[in-house]
C-alpha cells in the first residue's frame, strides 16, 4: 500500500486526489495546501484524504509533509516548482508535476528570456541523474495541455514513416451564463496569455508573440463554421524540440496553437497592458495590473455543488475542439495525420463524475500518469516528460482514457503537405 502526497488542492488537485481514493493499492493521499480550508474540502469527499496546510515557498515545510510517500505530486503554479523538485529529490521519491518549473537555481545566470528552455534542459540531464540514482521517476507537463496532448501526438507520429510538422491545438468554448473565463486557475491563465509563445521551426526553438499568427480551421466541432487559433505559451513544441529524433521521427515543426472564449477576453486585455508584472502609478495609487485584473476574475469552480449551481444558472455553449495535425511520409507519400479528441463537456462531466468539464478532461488525464506511476508501469528512471512514454504505456494511458469517456478520431490523408502554421 501506497502514500502520495497532493501539494495543491485547487481545480485540477482536488480531481487528482479525488481519482486517487479509488485506487484499491493506495492507502494514504496527504491533500497539502496553503489553504487548509481547500484541504479540507476535497477531503470531505473522500475516504482516504488527510488535509494538511503547507506553504509550498517553504521547502522544509514540504518534506516534512511528504515524508514517507512514494510520489509527490504537484499542482503549484510554476514558481514554487523548483521546491516541489527538490523536495522529491531529497526524499528520494517520485515526482509529477503537471507543469515544468521556473527558475530553476543552477540556471538563474541565463538571461529571463531564455531561462526556461535551459531549464528544462537542465531538469532533463541533471535532475534527471539523481532521480535516476534514487531508482525514482520525475515527469513534468501531465495535464490535458501537455499531457493528453503529448500522448495524442504521439498517437499521430506513429502513423509516419518520418515527421515534418507536428501543430497541436486547443479551441475551448464552454460558456456559462455566470461570468467565468476561464475554467482552471485564473493565475495561471493570465500568465500564459501575456508570455512569449515557444515554436520549433527547422529545427530550432524560437519565441513568438502572443496572440499572433493567427490560424483559420473549420472543423466538424464546430459544423465546419470556421475558428480562429493563434500562438500561445505550452511546452509542447519544446518538449518536440528536445525529443524529435528518439519520440517524433525528426520532426523539425512543432505549433501549438489556442482559441476560443478565454483568447477572445484575454486578447484587448494583454493589447491594453493591462496583464503585465510592472508596478505603475495611477492617480498617486501603485497598482500591478496583472494582479488588478486577478482581482476581478472569479476562481475556477470545483465544488460540485457550485458547479451544479452554475449548470442551473444557465450553459449558453459547452463545446470545444482538442486537434492534432502531423505531416510527414508514409510509405514514401505525403501524409497528413488528423486526430480529434472527444470528451464529456460540462453537463456530461458533471453527471458522471461531479466535475467541470475542464477538472475531467485536465485533471483526470494528469492522474492517468499518476496512475501509471503508482501501479508500478514508469519503468524509466530519472526525468522525462510526458511525451516520452513508451509506445506500450502510451497504448494503456489510451486504453484508461477511453474508459472514462475521453476518446479520439483518427484520419490518414494522402498528398497533403504541410500548410503554413506562421499565420
Amino acid at each position: 500500500m501506497k502514500k502520495v502526497m497532493v501539494c495543491g488542492c485547487g481545480v485540477q488537485g482536488s480531481t487528482i486526489c479525488r481519482k486517487l481514493d479509488e485506487e484499491p493499492n493506495i492507502e494514504q493521499i496527504i491533500c497539502a495546501d496553503h489553504d487548509l480550508a481547500a484541504a479540507e474540502a476535497v477531503c470531505r469527499l473522500m475516504k482516504k484524504g488527510i488535509p494538511v496546510q503547507v506553504d509550498a515557498s517553504d521547502l522544509e515545510a514540504v518534506k516534512k509533509a511528504a515524508e514517507g510517500c512514494e510520489l509527490l505530486v504537484n499542482v503549484m503554479p510554476l514558481n514554487f516548482g523548483a521546491n516541489m523538485l527538490k523536495a522529491a529529490m531529497d526524499l528520494g521519491c517520485s515526482y509529477q508535476d503537471l507543469a515544468a518549473c521556473e527558475n530553476i537555481p543552477e540556471c538563474m545566470d541565463v538571461d529571463e528570456y531564455d531561462r526556461w528552455i535551459a531549464g528544462i534542459r537542465y531538469m532533463y540531464e541533471e535532475y534527471g541523474k539523481v532521480f535516476a540514482e534514487n531508482n525514482a521517476t520525475a515527469i513534468i507537463g501531465t495535464g490535458s495541455a501537455p499531457g493528453i496532448m503529448s500522448v495524442m501526438a504521439r498517437r499521430c507520429v506513429n502513423e509516419l514513416d518520418e515527421c515534418d510538422t507536428i501543430n497541436m491545438m486547443v479551441y475551448e468554448g464552454v460558456e456559462a451564463k455566470r461570468f467565468l473565463p476561464f475554467w482552471w486557475s485564473t493565475d495561471v491563465a493570465l500568465a500564459d496569455m501575456q508570455e512569449d509563445a515557444y515554436a520549433l521551426e527547422e529545427g530550432k526553438l524560437i519565441r513568438t508573440k502572443p496572440f499572433s499568427r493567427k490560424i483559420l480551421r473549420k472543423w466538424p466541432e464546430y459544423d465546419m463554421q470556421p475558428v480562429m487559433l493563434c500562438e500561445h505559451a505550452h511546452d509542447e513544441p519544446v518538449y518536440v524540440g528536445f525529443n524529435s529524433e528518439k519520440y517524433f521521427k525528426g520532426c523539425k515543426n512543432a505549433y501549438f496553437k489556442y482559441g476560443g472564449l478565454g483568447i477572445q477576453f484575454s486578447e484587448p486585455l494583454y493589447r491594453a497592458g493591462l496583464l503585465g508584472w510592472k508596478e505603475e502609478e495611477v492617480d498617486g495609487q501603485k497598482v500591478i495590473p496583472h494582479d488588478l485584473i486577478l482581482k476581478h476574475i472569479p476562481n475556477a469552480p470545483k465544488d460540485p455543488e457550485e458547479i451544479r449551481k452554475i449548470i442551473e444558472e444557465g450553459v449558453v455553449s459547452d463545446d470545444g475542439a482538442f486537434v492534432v495535425e502531423a505531416y510527414g511520409k508514409k510509405d514514401g507519400k505525403d501524409v497528413m495525420v488528423e486526430l480529434h479528441l472527444q470528451a464529456p463537456g460540462l453537463i456530461e462531466s458533471y453527471q458522471k463524475a461531479r466535475m467541470t468539464g475542464e477538472m475531467y478532461l485536465t485533471g483526470q488525464g494528469a492522474f492517468l500518469y499518476t496512475k501509471l506511476l503508482v501501479n508500478d508501469m514508469i519503468d524509466q528512471k530519472g526525468l522525462i516528460s510526458s511525451d516520452m512514454l513508451s509506445d506500450k504505456q502510451v497504448e494503456q494511458y489510451i486504453r484508461w482514457a477511453e474508459e472514462l469517456g475521453i476518446t479520439y478520431t483518427i484520419e490518414v490523408k494522402e498528398g497533403v503537405l504541410p500548410v503554413d502554421l506562421k499565420g
